[in-house]
């Protein structure tokens, strides 16, 4: 294993305990090689840079996904990211007000949505508990 990927799998676990592992699971069958870039760059080398904490990078994660509009796995997987760090469910709501300035209400209430979906498998986990189904 290279040091970028080892780095990006340890990262993405103190993130999304389990992360790395449950996304190259789910991309074994099509994709692997899409897994290992978003593993080896997106975590080993972007987020593992030094000039922002982990916590800030979660902030300005969870802004684009919300602003995007389009992806609400991932958005949900970065909110649940953002409380693992330390950001609370106020500036999360926050956030998702801020960005509906620049992608819309439309993609502020799919945030909205969201962060209801997050919040809730936080409060199971919190609870040793399973997310009610659609949760």
């Amino acid at each position: 294993m290279d040091d970028r990927f080892a780095r990006g799998s340890e990262l993405l676990n103190q993130i999304h305990a389990g992360g790395g592992d449950r996304l190259v699971a789910a991309l074994a069958d099509v994709a692997p090689d899409l897994a290992r870039a978003i593993i080896e760059f997106g975590f080993g080398e972007i987020y593992t840079r030094p000039g922002l904490a982990l916590r800030d990078r979660q902030i300005a994660t969870v802004a684009a996904l919300a602003a995007l509009g389009t992806a609400q796995p991932q958005l949900i997987a970065h909110i649940e990211g953002a409380l693992a760090v330390g950001v609370t469910r106020t500036e999360i709501i926050e956030i998702i007000m801020q960005m509906a300035l620049y992608g819309g209400f439309p993609a502020a209430m799919n945030a909205a949505d969201a962060a209801r979906t997050a919040f809730a498998a936080d409060d199971a986990r919190t609870q040793g508990q399973s997310p009610a189904p659609g949760a």
